[in-house]
Parts: structure tokens; sequence; C-alpha cells
């Protein structure tokens, strides 16, 4: 029983030194989230940032513009620059020892969208409060919804929240951003990542043709010697969360090539970037809240 407890304190521990990491990353990032200043400088500085504070990178840093909803990640070479009209989702992921501060926000560059950006972030600040365990995740959904529809713009039906464990990101339940029948539930000792998504388009979000993140799946035999060399330091350096391709450029100069023959031989899954199926502006809005017997304890802020 106490070797349990002890357990228990040990993870709290981590997860709040990954949030108090995250909190402090965010609090810089958007400093640098300007005109002019390039994608690829922000990432690669927020991922550095995690390193040089004690904690991981979870996932490679996300900057989705505008009617891109999630998973963008600058690639090797991106020359890719935020202009003035740019409504900017950030969504960072911080670990300690596997233990995941996942968090996002939008920055408005264009002054055009601040109620939809509030929709997002009202919507996260809502279902927190109303965070009552054990709680349906369709009861969240149902809060998400009605709080984005009251500022007059769309949830994201096909995004959502989701439940993590040591090392694992997505652990099986998802918290909705729309009312839903379900029978599952969170409970006290979850980790949640909550993240309601709104836009004044369709409501749904479509693959795009990038893929620029990717999770390793499993070993295969692999016909090219360049995907053969990168499955090894993939193997060693990433086995359990998502890495970019632009972490790759500086281990073969036939990477891409290699990247395409793991995800055809079925080793790598690649993230397409998420765009709104109507092309319809998108603002977020997420964090990591640890659910006790009081509601929920939101990590990712300082």
């Amino acid at each position: 029983m106490e070797e349990g407890k002890d357990e228990e304190t040990n993870m709290v521990k981590k997860l709040t030194k990954a949030g108090k990491i995250h909190a402090e990353i965010m609090e810089e990032a958007v400093k640098l989230i300007k005109p002019d200043t390039k994608l690829y400088d922000v990432a690669e500085y927020i991922e550095n940032r995690t390193r040089e504070l004690g904690g991981e990178v979870a996932f490679p840093c996300n900057i989705s513009i505008n009617d891109i909803a999630a998973h963008y990640t600058p690639f090797y070479g991106d020359e890719k620059a935020f202009s003035e009209n740019d409504v900017v989702k950030l969504d960072v992921g911080v670990h300690v020892d596997g233990y995941i501060a996942d968090g996002a926000i939008t920055i408005d560059l264009s002054s055009s969208y601040n109620d939809l950006k509030k929709a997002s972030e009202d919507a996260l600040h809502t279902v927190i409060k109303e965070i009552v365990p054990p709680m349906n995740i369709g009861d969240m959904g149902a809060i998400i919804q009605e709080v984005i529809e009251s500022y007059g713009y769309k949830p994201i039906s096909n995004l959502s929240g989701h439940v993590m464990e040591q090392y694992v990101l997505h652990s099986g339940i998802s918290i909705p951003n729309i009312k839903e029948k379900s029978k599952d539930y969170i409970d006290v000792g979850d980790i949640v990542a909550i993240e309601p998504f709104a836009t004044d388009g369709f409501g749904q979000v479509v693959d795009g043709s990038e893929k620029y993140i990717f999770k390793y799946i499993t070993s295969r035999p692999v016909r090219l010697p360049s995907a053969r060399k990168i499955l090894k330091i993939i193997e060693k350096k990433y086995p359990y969360l998502p890495f970019a391709e632009r972490w790759l450029a500086n281990e073969d100069p036939k990477y891409k090539a290699g990247l395409r023959n793991l995800m055809s031989s079925g080793c790598l899954y690649g993230y397409p970037s998420l765009i709104e199926k109507n092309r319809g502006m998108v603002s977020q809005s997420e964090h990591t809240v640890l659910i006790t017997e009081n509601g929920a304890k939101i990590i990712t802020k300082k």
C-alpha cells in the first residue's frame, strides 16, 4: 500500500515539474510569435528550451496557422514566417520521465478574431471548473459545445482531448468537443488533456497532404539502407512518443526517402496536418489537468 502511495507521489512531482516547465516556455514563446519570425526558429527555440529547463520534448512543437487546426510542425529548411494576419495555434508537450504536460494557446496576430480565441478559452476554463469525478466524457463535450456555440462559432467535432499515461499521449479515452453519448468516464488519478477547438467554418477537419510528425509503430524488414539506419535511430531515441522529420535531417542525407520507405513498410505512422473542412479560421485552447477528489487541478500553469 505504501509503495503505491510513493509511486503516486512520484508521478505527481514529475507531472508538476513538467507543467511548470511548460508554463515557463509558453510565457517565453508568446513573445517570439510576431510577423516575419520564422516558424522553424520558434519551434527549435521551444524544443531546446524544454531541455534546458530540465524536461524532454513530448511531441514536436505544433505551430498551426489559420485554417490548419493541428499537426503542423516546421520541416527541415522551412522558410515559412508569421504574417500580421495570422491566427496561430501553439501546441507544446513537455515530459519528465514520461509524465506529460500538454497545452496550447491561440495568438491572434491579426487582432480580428478575439471572440474566436475567447470561445475556445472560455470553453476550456468552464469545463475544467465543472469537473466532478467520476465525470462522463459526453457531458464534458456538451459543456464545451454549449460555450463555443454561445459565441456564435462551431466546435470541431472530430478533434478531441485525451487521457494520458506515462509515455502514452493517447491512452484510449478521448474527451469530445461536442455532446455525445458515452459510457466512458474520467476519474481520480487520471491525467487529462482537454483541448476545445472553435471555428467559423464547417466544424470538422480533413487530412492535409503534409506529414512532418511521425510515430514509431513496429520493426519490419526494410529495403533501403537509409531506412534501416533511420529505423535504428528511431528505435533508440523515439520509441514511444512522436518525433519530427527535421530531427532526423542530420542523421542521413537520404532521410526523406528512408522515412517514406518506413511508412510504406508499416514501421511508422505519419500524422497529416489537419485542415478545417471549409477552410474556416480555427482557435485552440488546451490544459493538462490531474483529476483529484476535489475536481481538476491544472498542471500547465504557474
